[in-house]
């Protein structure tokens, strides 16, 4: 059995042109979001997709929801895929953090995983709900097919890490960003995971579209 997910992160929010730290909170997308969710959708119609998946947070649903309506497929919402909450960073610039708690951050860039903020939630609990979703999504695609899944950026790369048997702590330097709404695409082939693609422009995968 050979299954393709297909993981992207949401498209632009606005918290996103002041590099806001967006976790658990609800953040609407801007018009250039809404845009990338429109070249998504138009990449999914032609993508032999079988089934749209999105986390329950308003940024990824609104991303994932053309996706479904141009594949004719209802779009699933599991709360699995939730961000992470970033606890006392949550809504804050890196400039903001490095003023109100220094050493908390220092601490984050050191570690990530280990040092994660104070209230925030652990990224390994994060990794064993998104495994445990993709172990629900073989079972439900006992004969493979291709999904796509709307999520968030720091989930994901911690689930590549994760899946690819790469330290967990190193997710910022292994996957520095992932841009959004590109497509970052797993293959899961007999429970063997192997990336396929990473950030990959969906301008450059519909035919007549400019790159």
């Amino acid at each position: 059995m050979t299954l393709h997910v297909v993981f992207v992160r949401h498209g632009e929010s606005v918290w996103h042109a002041e590099n806001r730290y967006a976790g658990g909170t609800d953040i609407a997308l801007t018009e250039r979001g809404y845009a990338q969710a429109r070249a998504l959708a138009e990449w999914a119609g032609q993508a032999g997709l079988t089934a749209v998946w999105a986390s329950p947070q308003v940024r990824s649903q609104e991303t994932a929801r053309g996706s479904a309506t141009h594949t004719g497929l209802p779009l699933e919402v599991d709360p699995r895929l939730r961000e992470l909450d970033f606890g006392i960073a949550e809504g804050l610039t890196r400039d903001e953090m490095s003023r109100r708690f220094p050493d908390h951050l220092a601490a984050f860039q050191d570690d990530p995983v280990r040092n994660h903020f104070p209230k925030g939630e652990d990224p390994l609990a994060a990794t064993d709900r998104y495994l445990a979703f993709l172990a629900d999504l073989k079972a439900a695609h006992p004969e493979g097919g291709r999904v796509l899944v709307v999520a968030h950026s720091t989930a994901i790369r911690l689930t590549l890490c994760r899946l690819l048997g790469l330290p967990l702590r190193s997710y910022r330097q292994v996957f520095p960003f992932l841009a959004n709404c590109a497509l970052n695409e797993l293959i899961l082939r007999d429970g063997v995971p192997s990336l396929l693609a990473l950030n990959r422009p969906v301008t450059s995968v519909i035919p007549g579209a400019p790159t």
